[in-house]
């Protein structure tokens, strides 16, 4: 079995995206984990506002590119921002970290 095929079998996720993104993806996910950095800056200075608009941000992004379980994290991002939930953010971005270091993608026409 090619490497590329053993590691695609232990990923824990997969996304169905669009062949038209498959230039956009690298790019999209590379901005996520700009968005982990910036989370755990303001978390750092109990910013939730800035946390907040990444979560609704990345809410609004995440299903357009095939990547719902993005769309997921950013809603509970954004609402735990709204109670000032440093730990649930912690929960979520650790979830978030997660999901981008494990998902396979599946391009489809």
């Amino acid at each position: 079995m090619a490497e590329k095929e053993r590691d695609s079998q232990q990923r824990k996720f997969t996304a169905i995206v669009d062949e038209d993104l498959r230039d956009l993806i690298p790019g999209y996910l590379e901005n996520r984990r700009k968005d982990i950095k910036d989370i755990h800056a303001a978390l750092d200075r109990n910013d939730f506002e800035v946390i907040r608009a990444l979560g609704h941000k990345m809410k609004g992004s995440g299903g357009g590119y095939g990547f719902d379980e993005i769309t997921e994290i950013g809603r509970a991002c954004e609402e735990a921002a709204k109670q000032s939930q440093a730990q649930e953010i912690r929960e979520q971005v650790h979830r978030l970290q997660d999901y981008i270091d494990n998902v396979a993608i599946i391009f489809q026409p």
